[in-house]
């Protein structure tokens, strides 16, 4: 695991070597996520856009949405009406980019897709998870420790219910549980952390005797396990967890055994090789490539990811 950090860094800033003096500084990128600042996984993705800012004295705008669709198509227009020198978004819903990703390839800008991805745009390349294969493997994690099996009930909450991330990592879920008839129920929490834990704790009041584990499809709604549970009286490692792994939260839940098994998705280096990818084309180098980050990641290793979300 520490290989991979390793590697992600190296990537990170060797991307980021060339445009750190005279040819990039100066220049304007933008950085646009549906994500909430209240989301704490967000607060260490705008880190690392922070970050590659102070390195390459380049000024980077950034916003948040907060799962507003048309606020977010706004904020990608209104960075190619002025003139933005490279633009980096995630993709708020399926298909909800494509004609704005059309838009900034006419003006000639750079256009980046972070985080949630949509091969159906015209983005010039794709940084983060791949959440397919996430939800794919979080289903076949709890098939292949024997956690649950043909028959059981799978607890599934999301933050914002058709949201890109929620959706991908539904479509890999239900080919790994619907084959073998597990059964499950995706449920809305918000981007609210106060509520997302009312809420999961409503349901878990109201159907705990059916719940045979739990796949958490946000950051929020993981980390909050803990939480929920002590609430409603259920012990670590009594119901099976897995899911995102992108906070501190997590990893503890993790080290303490709430959370079987969590996704690391290197949210600092997705936003620093993003924008790192969208300099490097405003200095006339197509990007021609995507890069994946994650890894899942079990107890023994959950200390490695603890220590990077602490600044260790």
């Amino acid at each position: 695991m520490k290989k991979l950090g390793l590697l992600i860094a190296g990537l990170a800033l060797s991307l980021a070597a060339p445009f750190s003096g005279a040819q990039a500084a100066g220049k304007t990128f933008f950085w646009v996520s549906h994500g909430g600042p209240a989301d704490p996984v967000w607060t260490y993705f705008l880190a690392g856009a922070k970050q590659w800012e102070a390195d390459t004295g380049n000024t980077v705008n950034t916003s948040f949405h907060n799962g507003d669709v048309a606020s977010q198509q706004e904020a990608v227009r209104a960075a190619i009406a002025a003139g933005a020198d490279g633009i980096t978004t995630t993709s708020p819903d399926p298909g909800s980019l494509v004609e704005i990703a059309k838009e900034a390839n006419e003006a000639g800008i750079p256009i980046i897709n972070f985080n949630t991805p949509d091969p159906t745009a015209s983005f010039d390349a794709y940084v983060g998870g791949n959440n397919v294969a996430f939800g794919r493997g979080w289903a076949q994690y709890l098939v292949d420790k024997g956690l649950v099996k043909s028959g059981d009930f799978v607890w599934m909450p999301v933050e914002i219910p058709g949201a890109t991330y929620g959706v991908q990592e539904e479509e890999g879920i239900k080919s790994v549980f619907e084959p073998l008839g597990i059964t499950y129920e995706i449920t809305e929490a918000t981007l609210d952390q106060a509520e997302v834990i009312n809420r999961m704790v409503d349901y878990m009041t109201a159907n705990r005797d059916k719940i045979d584990a739990m796949i958490g499809l946000g950051d929020l709604v993981t980390g909050s396990v803990k939480r929920v549970w002590d609430q409603v009286g259920v012990k670590p490692g009594e119901i099976p967890v897995v899911g995102w792994g992108n906070s501190l939260d997590t990893t503890q839940e993790v080290l303490t055994g709430y959370v079987n098994a969590a996704q690391w998705q290197d949210p600092q280096a997705t936003s620093y090789i993003a924008l790192s990818l969208a300099a490097m084309e405003a200095g006339g180098t197509p990007a021609g490539f995507d890069v994946i980050t994650g890894a899942l990641y079990e107890k023994d290793t959950a200390q490695v990811y603890d220590d990077i979300l602490s600044g260790k």
